[in-house]
């Protein structure tokens, strides 16, 4: 007996999300494929994830955390660290465990397929690693000894794929997955990342069609209108489950559904979609993790929690552009503010913190946080230091900045007064506030090297984001990294130092409590507190390149406890009136010291 008929269960929840799309939707795959039966929909969506493998009885627990303080993950391209002997992904995984085994738990390999451009996010075949990279042996040995995240490139492929030659010649798997429209259509709500056109003109075998091209036009947009992509990606989905994912993020997600006459950003279907594929996967794999990547307001970003029922974790893209404003403003006022207003994420879904990563800063996030004229200021300053700017078109026919493109250690360099000394104390502090926040630290491998702007690959790409997408020889990077004077051994061994720490303090498991505590605009600081309540951490930072006193009595430490600080090993005495921070010195008191 079938899956289908055994797991009654399963399949009414597979059709619950599957009403919720496709109800009020014509289409002609619906009607002539399916004969307008969302049963059968739900039989293929069940035979691609292979659920009929599942025992009968099988419900995965609500509100499960499948993480806790020790998970900490590092983002990398397959090639950020290559030889001329090995493939890339066999020596990323020989620096790994020479550099980082003891440190790194997870690491997002980012887009490893065949591409044709946007550095993997264009991608031809989704079913194959590039073979340039290695192959799925050398995916598959990795993930033995780390949880890896794959990409799950879902909103768009290359315009070079199988599927849009099938497109083109109008026949074949893919001819109907992609979106189209008319040039009459009203296209003036829709939410633009770029500055290209919309729409793709291409010449088919029934003529001209205008491919719908949220990114580039060479990144053409699929249709989920059509049931049969839903089906397609739920089979990609299983075989990189097959093939070692243990987290999946969702690129570009918020963009998945189109509806003419809307923003087509963050529309009720792109939810029940992923809640769909949420329910596909943690039967699946149920200690799987979904992370959305949504590029956001975030007010909007917070909402693909959905009621634990959505991704399991959020990008938490304001903390970047809001963090590195602080520390070039000297002002924690907007970020102490910001963190205030963010909700506690309930059991079962936390936030994805990071301050750098493969893309730029992004500014969208940073929309109704930061005042126009603060982002400008934070623009012209990155620009100072080699930062490049990438922008978008408004809904007005205007440009405005969409994310700044520079390491983040060029980032660190001064503040709007211009260049200083305190450029290593100030990345350090940025990673510090970071790595004590409620949720899963994610870390760009850069950041760990503490790589510069790649102004040379710029010149020769004439894409400002490869200005953080270094690529190392290996022997170069050990050659850094043997060098106990060099930048990059002095950052690696601070960051794993740090992140070694918190990997040891139950009071940063990624849901216990969080507490922001009210410093001035001269330091940052938060309070959290462990599940069992058995330790307290007061991370208390001081943002500014001046020293700065605080009193001991506005932190509300209990004074029948005896409090150290983790990261001097210092211990505060009972007399004590006052704290003392050097500039961009950060504090991590506790009353429960182990180390």
């Amino acid at each position: 007996m079938s899956i289908v008929k055994q797991n009654s269960q399963l399949r009414d929840d597979i059709l619950y999300y599957l009403h919720n799309i496709y109800d009020d939707i014509s289409h002609p795959v619906l009607s002539q494929e399916y004969d307008d039966d969302l049963g059968n929909i739900a039989n293929k969506l069940i035979e691609a994830m292979h659920l009929d493998e599942l025992q009968q009885d099988f419900v995965p627990p609500p509100h499960q955390n499948h993480w806790d303080q020790t998970r900490v993950m590092m983002i990398t391209y397959s090639d950020s660290v290559f030889d001329d002997k090995s493939p890339p992904l066999q020596v990323l995984h020989q620096f790994l465990n020479t550099y980082l085994h003891q440190t790194i738990t997870d690491v997002h390999l980012l887009p490893f397929y065949p591409f044709s451009s946007d550095d993997g996010f264009s991608v031809i075949d989704y079913s194959t690693v590039n073979p340039a990279l290695g192959d799925w042996k050398d995916v598959q040995k990795l993930s033995l000894e780390y949880n890896l995240m794959f990409d799950l490139v879902i909103n768009h492929c290359s315009s070079r794929s199988q599927w849009f030659t099938s497109f083109i010649n109008g026949e074949g798997k893919g001819h109907d997955f992609f979106t189209t429209a008319t040039l009459d259509d009203d296209l003036s709500m829709v939410t633009r990342p770029r500055i290209s056109p919309l729409l793709r003109s291409t010449e088919t075998k029934s003529g001209t069609q205008h491919v719908w091209c949220t990114f580039s036009h060479d990144q053409v947009d699929f249709d989920f209108k059509n049931p049969n992509v839903l089906i397609e990606f739920a089979r990609i989905i299983h075989l990189y489950l097959h093939n070692g994912a243990s987290l999946f993020r969702l690129d570009a997600v918020a963009f998945l559904w189109k509806s003419i006459g809307t923003n087509c950003i963050n529309l009720p279907k792109t939810h029940e979609i992923i809640k769909l594929y949420r329910l596909l996967i943690e039967h699946k794999a149920p200690q799987a993790i979904i992370i959305t990547e949504t590029n956001i307001p975030n007010h909007e970003n917070l909402s693909y929690f959905g009621n634990a029922n959505e991704a399991h974790a959020i990008y938490n893209f304001s903390l970047p552009p809001l963090l590195l404003n602080t520390l070039v403003s000297q002002d924690a006022t907007v970020l102490t503010q910001w963190l205030m207003s963010m909700p506690p994420a309930q059991n079962g879904t936390t936030y994805f913190n990071f301050l750098a990563s493969h893309d730029g800063i992004g500014l969208r996030p940073a929309e109704g946080l930061l005042a126009e004229d603060d982002i400008n200021k934070l623009v012209n300053t990155m620009q100072s230091f080699d930062g490049k700017i990438s922008w978008r078109t408004n809904n007005n026919g205007d440009q405005s900045p969409y994310e700044i493109n520079i390491a983040l250690i060029d980032a660190c360099r001064g503040t709007h007064e211009g260049e200083d000394e305190w450029q290593v104390s100030r990345f350090i502090c940025a990673h510090t506030i970071m790595l004590g926040l409620e949720g899963i630290p994610g870390i760009y491998v850069h950041s760990l090297l503490g790589t510069m702007n790649d102004l040379e690959r710029v010149i020769n790409t004439g894409q400002n984001r490869t200005i953080n997408r270094h690529r190392w020889h290996y022997e170069k990077l050990i050659s850094a990294l043997t060098n106990d004077n060099s930048l990059h051994c002095i950052i690696l061994n601070k960051m794993k130092k740090l992140i070694t720490l918190r990997q040891a303090q139950c009071a940063f498991h990624p849901n216990a409590t969080q507490f922001t505590l009210r410093l001035g605009p001269s330091c940052f600081g938060y309070w959290r507190q462990s599940i069992d309540r058995t330790q307290s951490i007061f991370c208390i930072s001081n943002i500014t390149k001046t020293e700065q006193t605080l009193r001991v009595s506005d932190i509300n430490l209990i004074n029948t406890q005896s409090w150290y600080d983790l990261l001097s090993g210092e211990r505060l005495t009972h007399q004590q009136q006052t704290m003392t921070l050097k500039p961009y010195q950060t504090l991590w008191l506790t009353n429960h010291y182990d180390n």
